[in-house]
């Protein structure tokens, strides 16, 4: 392996440039395990990545690709041996560290997770970061009190995006039975109900934001946007419910009262995909391999690499529906 394409992000005259660049294995920061990518995905993150005061990567030139599957060319790690498959997500990758958005990457073993059975490359990859952000905002409200009550009031905001149309699809096929999507545009219904929405709400069927407390609408969000969309929702959950918070396309901050967290119990629940210790991921990843497995049913579509630079532009202009999964 002499020289390989990527995807590359670059400072020149302080303007941010990218482009599909021939590059050696000398342009890959260190790790003790070289995996010959097979696939990786598009993320919200990888088209911030790419901008101008993104506030994602930070040093250049930079591989950006913050998840990518493939197999083992080359280990150093008594952990991982050559040709076994295996899944990174988050850490530092495509943000620190060299990432998935190349035909090879290099990372510590520390960050790399087996591929579990029941999955293919592609497969976990239709799942990525995105995928595995759903799982982790399901298993939290689980813990908050979901689990066990499949006719919950279930609202999933964002629900034709990565996350969010992964997260409807997980929790139909784990059985709960009264999910709504909440969607902006004409077109997403459809995608919506396809995905297994049993009701679709726009944002206009939701009440304005209350000062303190509204009509107990929802017993739990699973809000991928944040913004004026959670702060909507955050007065209308049922006493003791929850919202996971695992994203920011709608805005960086929330503007509620504390009534609804002291006078309902309503907890709010931070998820974050990217330092997920280790150890914990290969459960979670298991979950996503069978009870969870939504592979096969999710909306995706299939580029290459050198298709990369337009799909990013599609994601910014926010035409983008589903997963997108580079193959290389």
């Amino acid at each position: 392996m002499k020289n390989f394409k990527a995807l590359r992000v670059s400072e020149h005259d302080g303007e941010i440039v990218h482009q599909i660049e021939t590059v050696t294995r000398e342009d890959l920061h260190d790790g003790d395990v070289l995996v010959k990518v097979h696939y990786s995905s598009l993320n919200y993150k990888d088209m911030l990545a790419v901008q101008a005061k993104g506030g994602v990567i930070r040093s250049y030139p930079m591989i950006p690709g913050i998840d990518f599957a493939g197999v083992v060319e080359e280990s150093s790690s008594d952990q991982f041996k050559e040709g076994q498959e295996v899944i990174v997500t988050g850490f530092g990758t495509g943000v620190s560290h060299t990432g998935g958005l190349a035909e090879y990457a290099q990372v510590p073993s520390e960050w790399i997770v087996p591929l579990p059975q029941g999955l293919s490359l592609k497969d976990s990859m239709v799942i990525g970061t995105a995928g595995f952000t759903a799982a982790l905002s399901i298993e939290k409200l689980e813990q908050a009190g979901l689990k066990g009550h499949k006719d919950a009031r279930i609202l999933v905001t964002g629900s034709t995006g990565g996350v969010g149309s992964i997260a409807l699809q997980m929790l139909k096929k784990a059985g709960y039975q009264n999910v709504s999507a909440l969607v902006r545009k004409d077109y997403q219904v459809e995608v919506a109900e396809k995905l297994g929405a049993d009701q679709v709400l726009f944002p206009d069927d939701i009440p304005a934001k209350a000062r303190g407390l509204a009509k107990q609408a929802f017993d739990y969000v699973l809000d991928t946007v944040g913004g004026e969309v959670a702060s909507m929702l955050i007065p209308q959950i049922q006493y003791g419910g929850a919202i996971s918070m695992c994203g920011n396309a709608g805005g960086v901050n929330i503007d509620s009262s504390v009534f609804p967290f002291i006078l309902r119990g309503v907890s709010l629940l931070g998820v974050d995909s990217v330092q997920v210790p280790i150890e914990d991921r290969p459960a979670l990843w298991q979950r996503i391999s069978q009870e969870w497995n939504v592979a096969n049913t999710q909306l995706s579509q299939t580029i290459s690499l050198d298709q990369v630079p337009e799909s990013l532009e599609k994601l910014k202009a926010g035409q983008h529906l589903g997963r997108t999964i580079v193959e290389m």
